[in-house]
């Protein structure tokens, strides 16, 4: 029987079950530390309101630490048969434990605001998770930029050669893109980590719950004051985080293009390490860049999660419909698959090997063309007339390349900046406040009922 269920409820059919179901059991379990801290702020404001004596906090709040120490935190915890989600398990394992006081933990609450509140710890502490990822491809972006500032590498547009690079500035490149990633990651962070419990079914409660309370308990910066609003979050939110995951995808698709075409014999500019290429069944000199071709891959598949999302919730007017219940099926694995790109990014990254002395090669001659160009102007020529010149010993086989070069322009080959974008990147990183969390959390854990 579920919790929600009247005595008189008949059974539900089992096909109708496992349809309404779905993922949840399987999903749910990521969100059980979540929702056992929300119950447990919520529990201590409603003694602070006089709806739960204060000997029936100690005693609920004990059976909490101790469900989260033995249960949840060695990974024993499990959603039982029959029983819908980890709200549900939750409350009938307190139920269970402590009676009727586990049955009075729900006061004020739907589970609505519980599934609300769950989702919007565990995205504070996955945005977390991939934050801190990122920053590692990042530092090991910013390292192979410092160490190979002076390696020179073509710089294409159109795919034709254009103007000279470096490995310096290709690698940075990268590094100061995952710092505006980033930034569309905290502004997810923004949205999430405000307090939706106390909404209940999106309506309220005529209790005098305490809702700044249980933000503060939980560690969140604000409410979502809005009764209405805090349910039009669910949806939201798993679309924002959707998008700022489709930007790091962005990220590592195009860095894992460029790996396969440099790493290709044509191009040869850098050499993947063995363990990330394969070889072929039937021609003995091929080494595959099958891992940044997966990489590649699986990063474009997660650009199609914002729309799949935002399909899910088409028409949907105000109010909770039981389709939001599908967006974990799509948001949750996102979340897996982004965490795991980015870390075999960062390992593809650190074990590049670059070619150098690439631009000595006569095939790249024309690649100069800009520096004999801006020597004329230097000279005194004006840019246009500097530039037919140039154009016109190219056509008659007379132009020779200035290969002396002296670029100094911010982010360019000389001076490519990189503290200020480690700056940059750092000064987002800070702003999360992660640490006001895990004190929250701590605290909690450690109440002790006056």
């Amino acid at each position: 029987m579920k919790l929600w269920q009247k005595d008189n409820a008949k059974k539900t059919d089992e096909i109708i079950e496992k349809f309404t179901v779905g993922k949840d059991r399987e999903l749910d379990l990521k969100l059980a530390q979540f929702d056992l801290f929300g119950s447990m702020a919520h529990a201590i404001m409603l003694a602070d309101i006089e709806l739960l004596e204060k000997q029936e906090l100690d005693i609920l709040l004990s059976e909490c630490k101790l469900m989260y120490k033995i249960d949840i935190n060695q990974g024993k915890f499990e959603i039982n048969e029959g029983i819908e989600d980890v709200h549900s398990q939750i409350e009938y394992n307190l139920t269970q434990k402590i009676g009727d006081i586990g049955k009075k933990i729900h006061s004020g609450r739907s589970r609505n605001d519980q599934v609300l509140v769950d989702l919007k710890m565990y995205f504070r502490d996955r945005i977390e998770n991939i934050t801190n990822l990122t920053n590692e491809l990042f530092e090991n972006l910013i390292a192979q930029s410092e160490a190979n500032k002076d390696v020179l590498l073509p710089g294409y547009t159109h795919l034709q050669i254009a103007m000279p690079s470096s490995f310096g500035l290709w690698f940075g490149a990268y590094a100061e893109s995952l710092v505006d990633d980033l930034i569309a990651l905290q502004a997810v962070f923004k949205v999430v980590n405000k307090n939706p419990l106390g909404s209940g079914a999106g309506y309220g409660s005529s209790f005098p719950l305490k809702r700044k309370m249980t933000a503060e308990l939980l560690g969140f910066d604000d409410l979502n004051y809005n009764v209405v609003y805090a349910q039009m979050t669910r949806g939201k939110s798993e679309y924002m985080l959707a998008s700022a995951i489709t930007n790091l995808a962005a990220t590592i698709s195009r860095l894992a293009m460029d790996v396969c075409l440099y790493n290709s014999q044509n191009f040869g500019f850098l050499k993947l390490p063995e363990d990330m290429t394969t070889g072929s069944s039937i021609m003995p000199h091929k080494k595959n860049p099958d891992v940044a071709e997966l990489l590649r891959g699986k990063a474009n598949k997660l650009k199609a999660i914002t729309t799949e999302i935002a399909f899910v919730q088409s028409n949907l007017p105000s109010g909770y419909h039981r389709e939001f219940q599908i967006l974990k099926e799509v948001i949750f694995p996102a979340i897996d698959e982004i965490e795991e790109c980015l870390t075999i990014s960062a390992y593809m990254v650190k074990h590049l090997k670059v070619s150098k002395d690439l631009l000595v090669d006569p095939k790249f001659d024309l690649i100069f063309s800009v520096e004999n160009v801006n020597q004329m102007v230097i000279e005194g020529m004006p840019f246009r007339d500097a530039y037919k010149a140039i154009g016109m010993q190219i056509e008659n086989k007379a132009y020779i390349p200035i290969k002396d070069l002296n670029h100094t322009l911010e982010g360019s080959i000389g001076n490519l900046c990189n503290d200020e974008i480690t700056r940059m990147k750092d000064e987002v990183i800070n702003s999360f406040g992660f640490e006001k969390i895990h004190q929250a959390y701590e605290n909690l854990l450690n109440y002790e009922v006056k």
